[in-house]
């Protein structure tokens, strides 16, 4: 076992049961051999009283405390309504609890599906939730998100792959400050001292609120309740595919984190806040890590984090003018930065430096629109470095991505994998384990000049890259997919999987790795911008088919579309999710608003007495340990927001094994994610049979599994088959399978008569053109089997068989003396060597392999226990006996 370990949530099913007077939410762990018990009261109007006796429970007392409950509740016999304890509704974990005039709902997460799956900690979608009202009725709403019970999803991988790292000495110290639980085992003090060399630290840490999303809904009861009970979601993508090296599973994860700071719709949140807090801002992060070991401690796994967000200025549109694309206008003067001070210094405490600005907005134009950011942040990031260490400085790569598009000399994607190898050298990568032994018999040149902090136990990323154009949509997702792809490079040659960090396109790989951010973008833009992509890696390519250019028309009259009409009703539904928005009797409705700039902007409502200094402007203790981040170094403040408990070994607390294969639950393949994943091999790789399966190498449009210029064009369907976060696909039903026969048709008149190579083609031939539909058949048989059954065999291959025929003839002793007597000579046929470790090499004969003497001593063991003679017990099987009644019944 580790020294650390994940804390797993102890309350991932729920079930609510509700009396006239109050509602008693019963939650229990994935096996359910523990439960709680939280009980709501009905009878206040306004006021939301919860009670959590923060004891666990077993299986019996759980049944015994119902039937308690129902018979105590109950009216006369024979009356309506005899039941004194209903069951209202099943659920999986607690999304917060809101009031709006009068009393308050519970939100319950109804419906989850599994997104992806990191090192055995499984990662769901929100699909369906419930909104009870306490005192009176229920009704629905939807809310997709992602959420995890083991992983805290608001962090990124080397954050919580750090802090399992903490020194022991620092943990014991740490948690002899925190109290003790209240509950207690009569076993754990027992098993501790008596196997303290394999006890492990449970570690849970605070989330990251800034990229949880239901923080405000739980709120109210978060000093109420047990940790178990809270939920923390976020809000964006989360996609998981695999990629098939020579049978060994690779799993790529990209995630995205949606800021709840400042979160708004595309022309109504622009720029930032009064805190630096800016709009649309993402941190995007790529895992890749082996699956065939799934434990954090002895598994190999890579991240790498980068962001996008709006210019952090005060700046917006104004969209009353009806313009497609309406002025930018500056709205406050701030000639001291402060706010680009604000955003830059929360990115120097979460990523460390150097911070990178990748800013892709136009540099000339002839009415200057997009320009007037790129002034103002060039002052802004000028004025700040003067008061930081040059080596500390904020790095600026102004790029004109759009004049670079529309110029037939410059190939755009070149200039950002230059630019993309630039960055990643900077800032380096997270891997957690120490560099392959490959690296030095074949040292590269590039390996060595990587950035970030090289320790014993692997690397460390220092620093981000902040991306931005004015949506932050098609030009940052093309940006961010190439520092992506430079990035998987050294990825996987850190993981041993490829001798050179260089990765090519049309190779299965990058196209995988392509369609993931794809989705990616598609997901952002309709969160944001109300549509999906308009340009995509394929245009920038200019590989991309001609009717993608009237989708891209559709998409730009959607996104307008929606910008102008319905972005309003988004913008409050989100204002009154997060609680930006509360209503209050006597107060105008949130629909009365003229603007709600002074429910983002907390200096318009009170006079903030605290100020920033104009020149020291990053928090105090920052510049010390840069280039580390200050939330990753484990100091006095960061060990107060973790909480650490002592467990013993097999705790279903820490066990990530019971947790994710389930050894007491019937369980089926159909039901396994791996199964239905996005996998290279299926998806990307040719069948032909004659074709290297690697995939990193280069193919021709027509060699792969999905055509390059014919890969799901249509994007609407495509959001919602795939794995995306953007909304809950729908069950199938026959306006699906009639949508996706016709997006399968309009892709196949785009190939321009490609032959699909998961399939045989079909065509309707004239009468006299049957030689061309033998020839076609017959292709489609070699391509499939990789064998022409109209050719002869060869007489190698015939030697082959018949010395196969007589290897069968050999098995049988009877046969043995046909052959003898027919005087065949087999030693003239074939000599073979035995390679059996049985001393006969015969089916039939088989000399059974030796027993040793404690396999001998544990099979008498067991006859005599039959016959009632017992062994006596040793200590050790004591032990495991309690453990195995503490697991199971405690």
């Amino acid at each position: 076992m580790p020294l650390a370990a994940s804390i797993i949530s102890g309350v991932q099913k729920l079930i609510l049961y509700e009396t006239r007077a109050r509602y008693f939410l019963v939650g229990s762990n994935h096996a359910e051999t523990k439960y709680r018990v939280l009980k709501i009261d009905r009878t206040e109007p306004r006021d939301l009283v919860i009670i959590d006796d923060k004891h666990v429970y077993t299986q019996q007392e759980v049944r015994e405390l119902l039937g308690r409950l129902d018979l105590g509740n109950r009216t006369k016999i024979g009356q309506k309504g005899s039941s004194g304890l209903s069951r209202a509704v099943s659920a999986f974990g607690i999304v917060g609890f809101v009031q709006f005039l009068e009393g308050y709902y519970i939100v319950l997460i109804t419906k989850r599906r599994k997104m992806a799956d990191i090192g055995g900690h499984a990662i769901y979608k929100v699909e369906d939730t419930s909104m009870l009202y306490i005192p009176n009725d229920s009704v629905r709403v939807t809310h997709p998100d992602e959420a995890s019970y083991s992983y805290d999803l608001s962090h990124s991988l080397q954050y919580n792959l750090t802090i399992l790292r903490v020194p022991t000495e620092i943990m014991k110290s740490e948690m002899t400050t925190q109290t003790r639980q209240e509950s207690f085992d009569i076993f754990e003090d027992e098993a501790l001292s008596n196997h303290g060399g394999s006890s492990t630290f449970g570690i849970r840490s605070e989330p990251y609120m800034k990229y949880v999303w239901n923080g405000e809904l739980l709120k109210c009861i978060k000093n109420i309740v047990h940790r178990d009970w809270l939920l923390y979601i976020i809000h964006g993508f989360c996609g998981q595919s695999k990629l098939l090296i020579y049978g060994r599973p690779i799993y790529v994860t990209l995630m995205a984190r949606r800021s709840s700071k400042f979160a708004g719709t595309r022309f109504l949140k622009r720029g930032a806040n009064c805190e630096g807090d800016v709009a649309n801002e993402v941190e995007t992060e790529q895992i890749v890590h082996d699956a065939s070991v799934m434990s954090f401690s002895a598994g190999s796994y890579s991240s790498y984090v980068q962001v996008r967000g709006s210019v952090p200025l005060y700046w917006s549109q104004d969209i009353s003018t009806m313009m497609p694309k309406p002025p930018i206008t500056l709205d406050q003067a701030d000639p001291y930065a402060h706010v680009a001070a604000y955003h830059f210094d929360q990115m120097l405490q979460r990523f460390g430096s150097p911070i990178i600005i990748l800013n892709l907005v136009k540099e000339r134009e002839k009415r200057r629109h997009e320009r007037i950011l790129s002034d103002e942040l060039v002052a802004a990031v000028t004025y700040l470095n003067q008061f930081i260490p040059p080596e500390r400085s904020i790095v600026y790569i102004p790029w004109d991505m759009a004049k670079y598009t529309k110029s037939k000399l410059c190939n755009v994607l070149d200039r950002l994998n230059v630019i993309a190898e630039n960055v990643v050298k900077r800032t380096g990568f997270f891997v957690n384990r120490p560099d392959p032994y490959c690296s030095v018999l074949r040292p590269d040149e590039k390996w060595h000049d990587l950035g970030g902090v090289v320790e014993l136990s692997g690397r460390m990323q220092t620093g981000v890259l902040r991306t931005n154009c004015v949506d932050c949509l098609d030009r940052t997702n093309t940006a961010q997919f190439m520092v992506g792809k430079c990035a998987l490079a050294y990825q996987l040659y850190s993981l041993g999987l490829i001798d050179k960090p260089n990765l090519q396109f049309d190779t299965d790989a990058v196209r995988l790795f392509e369609e993931l951010y794809e989705d990616h973008g598609d997901t952002l833009s309709l969160q944001y911008g109300g549509s999906q992509l308009v340009h995509r890696v394929k245009t920038y390519r200019k590989i991309a088919p001609w009717t993608q250019h009237s989708k891209d028309i559709m998409q730009t009259l959607s996104r307008y579309y929606s910008n102008a009409f319905s972005d309003a009703d988004r913008q409050d539904a989100i204002n009154l999710f997060l609680g930006v928005f509360k209503p209050k009797e006597g107060k105008p409705h949130l629909w009365e608003l003229p603007t709600d700039f002074y429910l983002h902007h907390k200096n318009t409502m009170i006079l903030l007495y605290s100020k920033r200094s104009y020149t020291f402007w990053w928090t105090p203790g920052v510049l010390e340990h840069l280039p580390l981040p200050l939330d990753e170094v484990p100091n006095s403040e960061n060990l107060k927001k973790m909480t650490i408990k002592k467990h013993s070994r097999g705790d279903e607390e820490i066990n990530i094994y019971t947790e994710f294969f389930r050894p007491y639950e019937l369980s089926s393949f159909d039901d396994t994610f791996c199964l239905s994943m996005t996998s290279s091999a299926r998806d990307f790789t040719p069948k032909n049979v004659e074709i290297d399966p690697s995939p990193f190498t280069v193919r021709k449009p027509d060699e792969t599994g999905k055509s390059v210029l014919g890969s799901n064009t249509n994007r609407e369907e495509a959001v919602l088959q795939r794995k995306t976060a953007a909304s809950a696909p729908p069950p199938p039903s026959e306006e699906a399978v009639s949508s996706s026969s016709d997006d399968d048709s309009g892709t196949d008149k785009e190939d321009e008569g490609a032959v699909s190579q998961r399939s045989t083609p079909v065509k309707i031939a004239d009468v006299g053109d049957n030689s061309k539909t033998a020839e076609t058949t017959s292709q489609s048989t070699r391509d499939t089997y990789g064998i022409n059954f109209s050719d002869a065999p060869s007489e190698t291959d015939l030697h082959i068989y018949t010395r196969f025929v007589h290897l069968g003839l050999c098995q049988h002793k009877q046969e043995k003396r046909q052959v003898k007597a027919n005087q065949w000579t087999m030693d003239t046929i074939v000599k073979l060597n035995c390679v059996s470790s049985f001393s006969q090499d015969n089916i039939y004969e088989v000399t059974p392999p030796r027993v040793d003497r404690k396999s001998l001593d544990i099979f008498h063991a067991h006859i005599q226990a039959s016959r009632g003679i017992i062994q006596p017990l040793e200590k050790e099987d004591m032990f495991t006996y309690r453990e195995y009644i503490r697991n199971r019944y405690m």
